[in-house]
This record gives structure tokens, C-alpha cells and sequence, in this order.
């Protein structure tokens, strides 16, 4: 057996082979006389099996087990020619040429082998977190929001009209070319005029109307929206305003800052404050994270790390987004590719360095990660999950397995390990800066 191991480079490797026929042969009858000694065939006595009835019965079986077992010999020797352990290859050994002929088969093998990356002063690559400042008049916003959320609902007793920032008690039944349509229709619905939650144009039509009256609305549907039967369509609402409410806006004082932070012992408005304060720097730190620093972070770290990467992962990464691409097309375009298969491999190509970036972001944040002792247990990727599914309205165990069956878990961990570790870094800059 003729065997050369050529290392690529820190990353590739190629294991070129003429394995021998007459190896194959002696390989399949050692495992047919083992196996003789063994078995249990009708009209035999066990272990008195001829070798010759194995080979006839099993002879095809045999031979694919025999060339497999000279696969993963020819793995075993690479690695140990390499000076590497198998720990060391990322994902299965790839075989690029099997050429078989009467005497022999010309193998060629593809191994992937674990970037090394040296990660050297990584921690003067994170940028300065800058500070974040609210206002006084965001603070106070915020707790009228809250507050008003929190008040009850009022009937407005006055013979007036609607204005903006009042509470409509509709019902109201909406008709496409005079047909209703599913899901168009609702009673006793409470609509705050003014909070752009509807239909544009719809909460418009309901200021100036008045407590009983009834009145057709006519909007159109974005082109956007989620049902095709309805997107970009003009349809009509019947509508009828039952009641006019309203919501006071309570005193902000003690009581309510009592009421709106039960856990706080002895809360006072000064506490609520701080407390609202620290919640919109929470959320606009969080937005600039991810907006800006964070991105930034992995450009720096793509940039500044040298290492190389396994051929074969990205162009199986290549392959994922390429499909992703496809499918988000419409139909029309789609056809264009599938009657131009020059075009398809004009876009694959064109996706190739966009998944050199993803893999290699990949193997960063791993290495990074073992460093900083970051990981997502398994209890907290199952939590994710099951938020996801609330929020989409679908049942957890359902979406699990379904992100189970297309092999989607591990990315979705290594997103949620990405998204930990940077703000690790992040934050823990920011405390060196304070």
C-alpha cells in the first residue's frame, strides 16, 4: 500500500493512496474466517461454518467492510505522520477521489485539522465603551408611560369627539371587494387613537367620531403585510365606536413609586427614578453593543488574527448561505437561476468570501470563549428556545425538535456564546474606564 501525507498547511492536509486489491482480499478473508468461527448458518454447526459459504453469503458486505477498514487506516497513519491526534480533525475525513480498477484504488483524502490561533493581546482590540447619558425628560417620560399603562380605564362622559390619545371601544368587521375576510373582525376592541398600532390610516379616520356613531373606513393594507390574500389591498371597515375612555395620569409621588416598584422596600420617587434611569442606560448600552461595538469588535478580531482554515468548512458554508440566498428568492427569480446554472455558480462564488469570514469568525469566538470560560448550558439554550416559540406562537418542544432535525442547535449556541462573550468584553472595559 503506496501512502503519502501531504500537510497543506496548518489547517489542510491530503492523504493520496494505491491501496491494493490483494490487501482488500486478505483483509475480507480475515474477517470471513473470523466470522466462520462464530456464526450461525442453517444446516451448519456453529462455528463449523465454511469459510467459502461466508464469502458467497456475505461476500459484498465483506468487501465494502474491508475497504472502510482501510479508510480509517489510512486516517490513522495521517494523523500519526502528522504529529496530530484525532481530536485534532474537524469534521469527517473528506474523500475526494475513490478510483477503483482491477488491481487497486486510487484514493485521494481531504483532512481538516483544528486552526491554532494565537491569540496574543486580544484585550487591547476591544473598544472604549462610551458613556451613556439620559435626560431628565427621558426619565420622565418613561414613568408616564408607566404609569399611564398602569392606570385604569375611564368612560369619558361628555358628548364629545375623539382625539388623539384617547381610548376607542370599537367593533368593527373589515370586507374585501365586499367580503369579509378572516380575521378582520372584533368586539369591544380597545384601540389607543394615536399609537400607530393599527392600519395606517385607520386610527386617522376615528378622531372626530362620536360615542354610538358607526362609519366606514377605507385603508389599504402595507405591501408588506404578513397575508399575501391581503397585502397592498384597499378593504373596508364597518366600524362602530361603542364608548370614548381614558386614562388619568396619576401624581407622580411616593405611592406611585411604590406601586410601580413593589420588591423596593420604603421606594421613593428619587428610587424610581434612578431605577428608570438605570433601565434606559441598560437598553441604550444594549443598542450600541449591537449596533456598533460589537460588529466592530469582530471586524477588529477578523483582521488582527492570522490562521488557517479548513478548505472544505468553508465550502460547505459556502454551500448554506447559497441555499439561504436561493430561497429567500421570489419565484421568478428563482427561475432565472434554476434555467442558468453559470449563474448559480457566478453566485456561489461571489458568497465565498462572506463564508470565509463566517468560519473564521467561528473558530475566534470558540477559541475565545474556552478563554474567557464562556459556554451556554444546556437548560439556558432550551430557555431561548422556548421564548422564541412563545413569541412565534408555536409550541417549544415542536420548535426544538425542529431546529433539532435540521441541525440548527449548535449554531443557534454558538450565536448565544458570540453574544455573552463580547459583552463580557465590553462590560468589563467599561468597569476598568469607571
Amino acid at each position: 500500500m503506496e501512502i503519502k501525507v501531504n500537510r497543506v498547511d496548518t489547517a489542510n492536509a491530503k492523504i493520496e493512496c494505491a491501496l491494493s486489491m490483494d490487501d482488500i482480499a486478505k483483509k475480507v478473508e480475515k474477517v470471513a474466517r473470523d466470522a466462520s468461527k462464530t456464526m450461525k448458518i442453517d444446516g451448519f454447526r456453529k462455528g463449523k461454518v465454511p469459510i467459502s459459504v461466508v464469502k458467497r453469503r456475505f461476500g459484498e458486505k465483506l468487501a465494502q467492510d474491508a475497504e472502510n477498514e482501510s479508510l480509517r487506516e489510512l486516517v490513522d497513519k495521517a494523523i500519526k505522520d502528522l504529529e496530530i491526534t484525532a481530536e485534532d480533525l474537524i469534521g469527517e475525513p473528506q474523500v475526494a477521489k475513490y478510483d477503483k480498477s482491477d488491481d487497486k484504488i486510487d484514493i485521494e483524502i481531504n483532512l481538516g485539522i483544528k486552526p491554532q490561533i494565537e491569540l496574543g493581546d486580544y484585550v487591547s482590540l476591544i473598544p472604549e465603551v462610551p458613556e451613556i447619558e439620559v435626560s431628565e425628560d427621558e426619565i420622565s417620560e418613561r414613568i408616564e408611560g408607566l404609569a399611564k399603562a398602569q392606570a385604569p380605564f375611564t368612560k369619558v362622559e361628555e358628548d364629545r369627539e375623539v382625539v388623539n390619545g384617547d381610548f376607542a371601544l370599537i367593533d368593527f368587521e373589515g370586507f374585501l371587494d365586499d367580503v369579509a375576510f378572516d380575521g378582520g373582525k372584533a368586539d369591544g376592541h380597545n384601540l389607543e387613537i394615536g399609537s400607530n398600532s393599527f392600519i395606517p390610516g385607520f386610527e386617522e379616520q376615528i378622531v372626530g367620531m362620536k360615542a354610538g356613531e358607526a362609519k366606514d373606513i377605507n385603508v389599504t393594507f402595507p405591501e408588506s403585510y404578513q397575508s399575501e390574500n391581503l397585502a397592498g389591498k384597499e378593504v373596508t371597515f364597518k366600524v362602530k365606536l361603542n364608548e370614548i375612555q381614558e386614562k388619568e395620569q396619576p401624581a407622580l409621588n411616593d405611592e406611585l413609586a411604590k406601586k410601580m416598584i413593589p420588591d423596593e422596600v420604603d421606594a421613593t420617587v428619587e428610587i424610581l427614578k434612578n431605577k428608570i434611569k438605570e433601565q434606559i442606560q441598560s437598553e441604550k448600552r444594549t443598542k450600541i453593543y449591537n449596533d456598533d461595538l460589537k460588529p466592530s469588535l469582530i471586524n477588529k478580531f477578523v483582521e488582527a488574527f492570522k490562521f488557517d482554515l479548513p478548505e472544505f468548512v468553508i465550502e460547505q458554508e459556502t454551500d448554506l448561505i447559497l441555499r439561504n440566498k436561493l430561497q429567500a428568492l421570489a419565484e421568478n427569480e428563482m427561475k432565472e437561476y434554476q434555467d442558468n446554472k453559470d449563474k448559480v455558480v457566478e453566485l456561489r462564488d461571489s458568497l465565498k468570501s462572506e463564508a470565509h469570514k463566517s468560519v473564521k469568525v467561528t473558530f475566534i469566538i470558540d477559541a475565545l470563549a474556552k478563554k474567557e470560560e464562556v459556554d451556554i448550558a444546556e437548560n439556558e439554550l432550551m430557555q431561548t428556545i422556548y421564548y422564541e416559540a412563545m413569541q412565534m406562537g408555536q409550541e417549544p418542544q415542536k420548535l426544538f425538535e425542529l431546529y433539532q432535525k435540521q441541525g440548527l442547535l449548535p449554531a443557534i449556541k454558538m450565536a448565544m456564546i458570540e453574544d455573552r462573550l463580547l459583552s463580557k468584553l465590553l462590560n468589563r472595559k467599561l468597569e476598568e474606564v469607571n
